[in-house]
């Protein structure tokens, strides 16, 4: 099984312990071809893609930006949004996570570190813009985002630490029609997070998916396990495991 929001209900210490009990309803099967540690990987980051994907309605045949694509959620963005039929365009910060971008599935892949977003994404869409942006730093993006967004486009805000506090321009996002998501996985109506679930069980169940694991911890080394996280760098989810 893989599971999400084991850190809910005051449960401190997530599922940080050998055993943790969950409501049934957050839980789901799965594949044999998955192992335990992959399956890991899921939860809270392929729960959070698929609203950041999915929240405006069907994405086949649209064009949709996913910034910070090879990340714990974009990588999961991108794989899903393609799976769905849609034109995936992705943002990465080196040329590693390029090729993880492209290996997903993204059809253009964008170094923002060299490159100037906005205009590369006009270039790619013929000056149109992206239909959706999955977007991992809103306050940060912002400016960009504005210039790659088509008129009645929309936005999903799942983090935003370059700016906690942004200025919002509302006279552009009237004048282009935006709509403006923002989420908190735990709040998100019990009806789309069923359905997320069952869409990355059907996802997951064809051989091959993106699942990677940056490096794996046993259960008393957890703070080692953070450690990892917080030095930056890594390309794949930090997994710890109970040595049962």
């Amino acid at each position: 099984m893989w599971l999400y929001n084991g850190q809910r209900n005051g449960r401190w210490m997530g599922t940080a312990a050998e055993y943790i009990a969950l409501s049934a309803d957050l839980v789901t099967e799965l594949p044999d071809h998955v192992s335990f540690a992959e399956g890991a990987t899921l939860g809270v980051p392929a729960m959070t893609a698929h609203r950041s994907v999915f929240v405006a309605g069907r994405v086949q045949g649209n064009t949709l930006l996913v910034t910070g694509g090879a990340g714990a959620v974009g990588r999961y963005a991108v794989q899903l949004a393609t799976w769905a039929g849609a034109r995936v365009i992705a943002t990465v910060s080196s040329p590693e996570k390029a090729e993880r971008a492209r290996t997903g599935g993204a059809a253009h892949v964008i170094n923002y570190r060299e490159e100037d977003v906005a205009a590369r994404v006009l270039d790619i869409t013929n000056g149109v813009g992206v239909d959706h942006i999955s977007e991992v730093d809103f306050g940060g993006n912002l400016a960009a985002t504005l210039r790659c967004l088509r008129v009645n486009g929309s936005i999903m805000i799942y983090a935003t630490n370059g700016d906690c506090e942004p200025k919002l321009p509302v006279r552009e996002l009237m004048q282009k029609n935006l709509t403006v998501y923002a989420m908190s996985l735990a709040d998100v109506p019990h009806p789309d997070r069923r359905r997320a679930q069952s869409d990355i069980a059907a996802w997951t169940a064809t051989p091959g998916r993106t699942l990677s694991v940056a490096a794996r911890f046993p259960l008393d080394q957890t703070a080692a396990a953070h450690i990892a996280v917080e030095r930056g760098g890594k390309v794949g989810t930090v997994v710890v495991e109970p040595q049962l």
